[in-house]
């Protein structure tokens, strides 16, 4: 596999600190020196086998104590103070064990809870074998303090048609159109675009591939063939940022999570929000009567324990189906019921291999 050619990234998302570029091994590559010496975080250009071209954690190492004690003494009063505030601000630690998880959730983009938590385990695994496992939610704030000054996010969120936990590693600075950048190209971006409208303007949440197809004509940038367009939607579900069910698309989680805001602020009229949860709604059900809308999963939960479901507003009857609720802890004695026979049967086939 060709190495990519060094290119002199744009590095637009770095708030905080100040910024480096260089080119390592045919890597372009950049860094982030923040000004109080506690974190250096790198970032390298890699190829990854599903995604293509996709910026990766590389390099975070704690400065050592004497480093920081000489920069502080050259600094002068002034530098110690600052290193003094910013040592306060410091909350993460990051070891190879949080370096290797969060290259491989960039390498996925999202996965779901049980998916995440089998991924920390083997990272544990992979590093320190003694270590005990840290509590999910201590490990990902972990993380999550030192990309802060990065303006990126491992965030969690629910699927909207069954409410299975997710969890993406979200941009938190640019706009959308250059979060996405890096993996389309101008008229494919235009497509998402295109897309995004027709799903957030209709009542279901979904979009036909006929009537996105149909505005094919209308995409700025380079020309692109009706057949074009149906790869580049399968490009779009395969990364994670559409999900299509029967010949129509909706928005995947990943979308969800990390254009939520952007979709509040461009669609303000088309926009619905869940009478539970408050969160943006592309998916769910509704009212027939006073019209509030309300997520699957939110349906579920809020009716579980009703024989006869009415609207929480205007105390109608509620004429939808009623969803089953997403029981996650069910979910994960069925996975590691699956993993011990899978391990039951290497077993298994070892001894008899042993005793031939």
């Amino acid at each position: 596999m060709a190495t990519p050619r060094a290119e002199e990234p744009e590095v637009r998302h770095l708030t905080g600190g100040r910024a480096s570029t260089e080119a390592t091994n045919g890597r372009a590559a950049f860094y982030l020196h923040r000004p109080e010496g506690g974190l250096d975080f790198g970032f390298r250009l890699y190829r990854f086998p599903q995604s293509g071209l996709r910026w990766a954690p590389w390099w975070v190492k704690p400065r050592s104590r004497e480093r920081e004690a000489s920069e502080e003494e050259r600094g002068g009063p002034e530098r110690r103070r600052d290193a003094r505030r910013g040592a306060s601000r410091r909350t993460g630690i990051m070891t190879d064990v949080h370096r290797r998880f969060l290259q491989l959730l960039m390498t996925h983009g999202v996965l779901e809870e049980w998916d995440i938590k089998r991924l920390q385990k083997h990272c544990y695994k992979v590093h320190d074998c003694s270590a005990p496992v840290g509590n999910l939610e201590d490990f990902i704030n972990n993380i999550n303090s030192v990309l802060e000054s990065l303006c990126i996010e491992i965030k969690k969120g629910v699927t909207e048609d069954d409410g299975r936990p997710i969890y993406a590693l979200v941009n938190l600075a640019t706009t959308p159109v250059s979060k996405m950048a890096t993996d389309f190209a101008e008229n494919e971006l235009d497509l998402f675009r295109k897309a995004l409208e027709l799903i957030v303007d209709s009542e279901t949440g979904f979009a036909s591939s006929t009537n996105i197809l149909n505005l094919v004509d209308q995409l700025k940038g380079k020309k692109m063939r009706k057949k074009e367009a149906e790869q580049v939607l399968q490009k779009f579900v395969q990364s994670k940022w559409l999900i299509e069910k029967e010949g129509e698309f909706t928005l995947h989680g990943r979308a969800i999570l990390e254009l939520g805001q952007y979709i509040r602020e461009m669609y303000p009229d088309a926009v619905k929000v869940c009478n539970i949860c408050h969160n943006l709604l592309i998916q769910g059900q509704s009212c027939e009567t006073c019209g509030i809308r309300m997520h699957l999963p939110c349906v579920a939960k809020f009716f579980q324990s009703n024989r006869e479901p009415r609207c929480p507003h205007c105390n109608d009857y509620w004429p939808h189906e009623i969803p089953e609720v997403f029981n996650s802890e069910k979910k994960e004695e069925e996975e590691e019921e699956e993993e011990e026979a899978v391990a039951t049967k290497v077993r298994r086939k070892t001894l008899q291999s042993r005793q031939h």
